[in-house]
């Protein structure tokens, strides 16, 4: 080879390499500008609010726990068949460490629910929308039963430009020096359901994810109005409780991130997950 053809060798693997680079980038910043299932910051950009989550796997919730890790699945998971009343659930590719209470039924109750959330603040009562995110009130309907919940704590306060409270890791520690709070999930993930016109408006509740189709068991109660894209499947309404957001809010984060969001000073633990039939 001479050394002109070397030189143009290297151009090439230089460029192939920048090539790489690039769509590296680009495909860490797809996964990254979103809620996430996971701690993350908010970004404010032209009035648009957006977070980014820094994320413990590839994408979907990892946790904490000396648990078993799910090998990688290549399924993905399927929306509700209304033909058989059933749901998708798959395996959470390259989830990390889990809390595993195994996987929920593919059969779902479509039957309207009131979802409990007892805690050590007192209880927040969540009207769910089974009929709109079957998948989604399935899956909590699955976790309370199986007290998945139980002891854990809402890790995430936010801020003035993004109002929400996220709950829902098993295994966050929630004192405000924990780098991984926001990381725990159950393994599974399911679907994303009812985003069309989908508002974050105070009193809904929301699950979080880190991309499409990567829900687990992370969520997040709105307290204010939060100006985010319609990509967290709202799931329900808060209809008593909401004032304990409040007072959690008004007592402000541990140590608030660059985004002004953080472990909340005033802990919320919810103690109970329970889920009752409504008329």
């Amino acid at each position: 080879m001479s050394g002109k053809d070397r030189q143009k060798q290297l151009a090439r693997e230089h460029y192939e390499r920048q090539l790489q680079r690039r769509a590296e980038r680009e495909a860490k910043a797809k996964r990254t500008a979103i809620i996430g299932s996971s701690v993350g910051t908010v970004v404010v950009v032209a009035g648009i609010i957006t977070a980014t989550a820094l994320l413990g796997g590839s994408g979907d919730p990892a946790s904490t726990e000396a648990a078993a890790t799910p090998s990688a699945s290549t399924a993905e998971p399927t929306a509700f068949d209304a033909a058989t009343g059933t749901c998708g659930y798959v395996p959470a590719a390259e989830s990390g460490q889990v809390k595993d209470v195994g996987m929920p039924p593919a059969k779902v109750d479509t039957s309207p629910k009131s979802m409990t959330l007892k805690t050590s603040q007192g209880d927040i009562v969540i009207e769910v929308n089974a009929g709109k995110t079957p998948c989604t009130v399935g899956s909590f309907a699955f976790l309370a039963s199986k007290d998945y919940f139980d002891g854990s704590k809402c890790h995430r306060l936010g801020s003035e430009q993004f109002p929400v409270l996220q709950c829902g890791d098993p295994l966050a520690k929630a004192d405000g020096t924990s780098q991984t709070d926001g990381q725990g999930g159950p393994g599974y993930r399911f679907v994303n359901e009812n985003l069309t016109g989908a508002k974050y408006t105070r009193g809904v509740v929301a699950m979080a994810n880190s991309g499409p189709d990567t829900n687990g068991s992370q969520f997040f109660i709105v307290y204010g109005d939060a100006g985010l894209p319609a990509n967290y499947t709202p799931f329900g309404t808060v209809t008593k409780g909401l004032e304990i957001v409040d007072k959690v809010n008004k007592a402000g984060v541990i140590t608030p991130g660059p985004d002004g969001t953080g472990a909340p000073k005033k802990t919320v633990e919810i103690k109970d997950v329970t889920m009752s039939a409504t008329s």
